[in-house]
């Protein structure tokens, strides 16, 4: 299987090649696999006035127009799985069989939008509280908020760019999405399955642009809202220049798993793992912190390093790949300096630590220092380290000191530990006996404080991409 040579970009649905001015490389060999058309201040232009054309006919769209549209796009990608799933180990180096998954989440997503397209509801309301009120009824429905615009990033260049795209299209919203630079084929690749579709011309525009060129996806306020993934101090930033359009954040953290004396520690050392190093760390709900009760915590590190030990790193090609490189050597070079820099505060390296290029080794520490930007900031690659506790409140609060707040797991039998977690770990999520780095499409996903605002999975991103559009009727006598 090949990458086609070029691809275009998607302006007002459909395709066009301006040029071939964005080059794509092989993560894993550095070589150049495609070039992919670049948009510039112009084309952006071209497709916000395209999407604001577009959605008055993108609202009148009935609910099984929007179904049909999700319906064909879940049927394609189906049948294009395995293409999807190459392009997506070339360009964002993620293993073969993570990358088959990537593109289950993707078929998920729409399918879960198709079916979310026919339940958009509203309510009948009591207007009657008081006398003033007597004989007037009230009743509310959403409508869709209008142009959107969406900037996905490069970890999961499919499932969150669906995350964006499939919501807008169940609920009417036509908008246009700048994809990351680094990972545009996932995107592009679903543009060209909607452009098999009869969706409103104007309803997308998917532009590929480098980022001091894509001011306008942030500020033109005919936008009506703005959602981004990606770090933080991008995410921040693009809020402060957002103007008045609605902005929805999913911006990552440092997540933490507590291993609590009663856990089973064979199933928990699997899913530690998985959560530490799966697609090379590079998930904003990747296992960074490990805090594990006194009691068990020699036996779960040793069983944890024996286990990283033997993961297989190399050619993301590979069947039996696990860690694949990160997405360039510049980002695993900073991670190897996070590394040396907590050894030079004390750390103890238990696993790991070696750099070649992109690839990292699966890296495991402990005596990691509090104020070290390995345990401060987000790490998004393989490297984790551990921190004993002795009672569960002291648990909570390493927990909680933490500038994020996206997702955390506890692995514990106690129910009253699980209900205690969930009423006082500061997180948008708290995953029990899983690690945090756990998601199903369809539950509300985001995270607190620095991690971000709002929620995705896609009833909740309709939510947020609708508005509530009220109704009251003054009855009179006949």
């Amino acid at each position: 299987m090949a990458l086609k040579p070029t691809y275009p970009l998607y302006v007002a649905n459909a395709a066009r090649q301006p040029n071939a001015d964005l080059a794509v490389t092989d993560k894993f060999t550095g070589e150049v696999a495609t070039r992919v058309a670049l948009a510039d201040q112009a084309v952006i232009e071209e497709g916000i006035a395209a999407a604001v054309e577009a959605a008055g006919p993108m609202a009148r769209l009935a609910a099984y127009e929007r179904q049909a549209v999700l319906q064909h796009c879940v049927a394609r990608f189906t049948e294009r799985a395995e293409e999807l799933a190459f392009a997506l180990c070339v360009e964002a180096g993620k293993p073969i069989r993570d990358s088959r998954g990537e593109v289950g989440r993707l078929i998920d997503t729409f399918r879960i939008a198709a079916e979310e397209s026919v339940r958009l509801t509203g309510e009948v309301q009591p207007l009657d509280i008081s006398p003033r009120a007597r004989g007037y009824q009230g009743m509310w429905k959403r409508v869709p908020i209008g142009p959107c615009s969406f900037i996905s990033p490069f970890n999961f260049p499919l499932n969150l760019a669906a995350h964006k795209v499939a919501p807008a299209i169940a609920v009417g919203c036509p908008f246009v999405m700048k994809p990351a630079s680094r990972t545009p084929l996932g995107a592009l690749i679903i543009g060209e399955v909607l452009a098999e579709t009869d969706l409103p011309k104007g309803a997308f525009s998917i532009l590929p642009a480098h980022r001091d060129g894509a001011d306008l996806f942030t500020t033109d306020d005919r936008l009506k809202l703005l959602s981004f993934t990606g770090s933080p101090a991008v995410g921040w930033d693009l809020k402060a220049r957002a103007g008045k359009k609605k902005v929805v954040l999913e911006l990552g953290g440092n997540a933490a798993v507590v291993i609590d004396a009663d856990a089973d520690l064979d199933d928990a050392v699997d899913r530690t793992i998985f959560g530490a190093f799966y697609q090379s760390g590079q998930s904003c709900i990747g296992v960074q912190r490990i805090i594990v009760h006194e009691k068990v915590y020699d036996a779960f590190r040793d069983r944890l390093v024996a286990k990283a030990k033997a993961l297989v790193a190399g050619n993301p090609h590979d069947e039996a790949t696990f860690i694949g490189p990160m997405i360039d050597e510049k980002e695993a070079a900073r991670l190897e300096g996070w590394i040396a820099e907590a050894l030079d505060r004390g750390a103890t390296l238990l696993c790991g630590g070696t750099r070649d290029g992109a690839m990292l080794e699966a890296t495991l520490l402990e005596g990691v220092a509090a104020d070290t930007r390995l345990n401060r900031e987000e790490a998004f690659g393989p490297v984790a380290f551990l921190i004993p506790f002795a009672e569960w409140d002291e648990a909570v609060r390493i927990v909680n000191d933490s500038r994020f707040g996206l997702q955390a797991g506890i692995f514990t039998r106690d129910i009253f530990k699980v209900l205690d977690a969930w009423d006082r770990i500061d997180v948008g999520g708290v995953i029990v006996n899983d690690v945090p780095s756990y998601r199903v499409d369809n539950m509300p996903y985001g995270g607190v404080k620095d991690s971000g605002l709002g929620r995705e999975g896609v009833r909740f991103a309709m939510e947020d991409m609708t508005e509530i559009r009220n109704l009251v009727i003054r009855r009179r006598s006949l």
